[in-house]
């Protein structure tokens, strides 16, 4: 059986058909890249894989379990849209406080190492309100990784990056996949990123796979 199964998957928001019958499996333990334009549908099948949304029609299911109307993935880091963070906190500040909801928490050593493979300093004590847009990204880059879920889920993960950190977030993901095993999903309107890193790339037009 396939980890993530995707079975007649259709949504509509306001009237507009995002998703139109998607069928895919997703095998364990793979980098799967997801390329499309903006607007067709690669967000909203992170969202349904993530259970944030919910078909009225066909269903999703991660590792045996389905999701959707309040169901989540068990193990899951997330980066859809902007994630929430408190402002006036540092940036280790944020990850802690998150760290410490975490069904698997982690050392703070092994936070402020997560910061310094992101070429972020831990000991900044700057609020992350003061923080660039590139630096924000990797804070919440982080946040997905650091716990060490089984499935990461990337939207446009390279947003606000520079050339030198889309390179360390390829390496980074290769890295954790190789040695935890973890499944990704990562959008991008970058094939030559996805190209680098991913195992296999699936190409979204008008809310269907193509």
């Amino acid at each position: 059986m396939s980890y993530i199964e995707i079975k007649n998957y259709s949504k509509k928001i306001n009237g507009r058909l995002v998703l139109d019958n998607i069928n895919y499996s997703f095998e364990k333990g793979k980098i799967y890249g997801i390329a499309g334009k903006n607007g067709s549908g690669k967000t909203m099948l992170l969202r349904a894989i993530s259970g944030l949304i919910t078909s009225k029609t066909g269903g999703a299911m991660v590792d045996g379990k389905t999701i959707g109307n309040g169901h989540y993935p068990k193990s899951l880091g997330l980066v859809i849209e902007n994630v929430q963070m408190l402002e006036n906190l540092s940036g280790f500040e944020n990850l802690s406080l998150l760290n410490s909801i975490s069904n698997n928490k982690v050392s703070d050593m092994e936070i402020k190492n997560w910061m310094i493979k992101f070429n972020l300093d831990p000991n900044d004590k700057r609020a992350i309100k003061k923080y660039s847009l590139g630096m924000k990204q990797k804070i919440s880059l982080i946040q997905a990784f650091m716990n060490k879920p089984a499935l990461i889920i990337l939207d446009e993960p390279t947003n606000a990056l520079d050339a030198s950190s889309v390179d360390v977030l390829i390496d980074i993901i290769k890295e954790t996949n190789k040695k935890n095993s973890t499944t990704f999903i990562v959008t991008s309107h970058d094939k030559n990123s996805l190209n680098v890193m991913c195992d296999e790339i699936i190409e979204m037009r008008d809310g269907k796979i193509v």
